[in-house]
């Protein structure tokens, strides 16, 4: 594609300076008005092909968002904190995890058998945050088993120090980077309350967060110092952690 795009920049230059070989030859060759005429296709195509995507992805949201409204009425959840409707709040939470060209993954906090709602919402980002941490943690701890299995037995008790730490660390990074959407409440019916936080994160500050833990945990790790390099591209690699269990 970018040769194509050179060759047809090379023609519009060539014809406007009127240079007679290399305009002959770029107007008579065959293959030349084969790709341009490719490349006009493809130009014309595209947009078409990003709408039906986003078309597509608009009636999947639709339909989550009615069977996720359907569950918070019949389950008795209601909007916590906002004077926005819970209809509202959670289109535009579909709307910001659909948002095209950007890397966004939900997480859920909760909390429950609390009295004080503070401490209550509270509890759910910490929760998210752990949620997190754990996932990281395992995703990690996964690929070093797999693909450094020759060294792993003789530095088993060092790496698991280093997941230790690296959870730990990977929990307190990403709590500044989870940015809340909505949260929802529920009455218990003894005083105390249930609750949902709903997060949303992006991969490339996540990525940040556990990269800037693992430099940390690394510190204390002669495992994780040895194999840094195999480390560290275990920690840069992306995942979902709403597709984690």
């Amino acid at each position: 594609f970018r040769l194509g795009c050179a060759y047809y920049c090379k023609f519009a230059a060539v014809k406007s300076h009127n240079y007679p070989n290399d305009y002959h030859f770029l107007q008579t060759s065959t293959a030349m008005k084969k790709l341009m005429m490719l490349l006009l296709a493809c130009c014309m195509m595209m947009p078409a092909a990003f709408a039906q995507n986003s078309k597509a992805m608009q009636k999947a949201l639709q339909k989550e968002y009615k069977t996720k409204m359907k569950e918070f009425k019949k389950e008795g959840w209601k909007l916590f904190g906002s004077s926005r409707s819970l209809d509202v709040a959670l289109l535009s939470h579909y709307e910001k995890l659909g948002r095209e060209g950007e890397d966004n993954y939900e997480i859920v906090g909760t909390s429950s058998q609390f009295k004080s709602k503070n401490v209550g919402h509270q509890r759910a980002l910490n929760n998210a945050a752990t949620i997190y941490a754990q996932q990281a943690g395992r995703k990690v701890k996964g690929r070093i088993v797999s693909d450094l299995a020759g060294y792993y037995d003789d530095a088993k008790a060092e790496f698991d120090n280093f997941y230790a730490a690296y959870e730990s660390l990977v929990e307190k990074e990403i709590n500044g980077e989870l940015q809340e959407s909505f949260s929802i409440i529920r009455e218990n019916g003894n005083g105390t309350y249930e609750m949902q936080t709903f997060f949303i994160i992006s991969e490339s500050a996540a990525t940040r967060a556990r990269v800037r833990a693992y430099e940390n945990a690394a510190k204390e790790s002669a495992a994780a110092q040895k194999y840094a390099k195999q480390v560290s591209d275990f920690v840069n690699e992306g995942f979902n952690p709403s597709a984690i269990d």
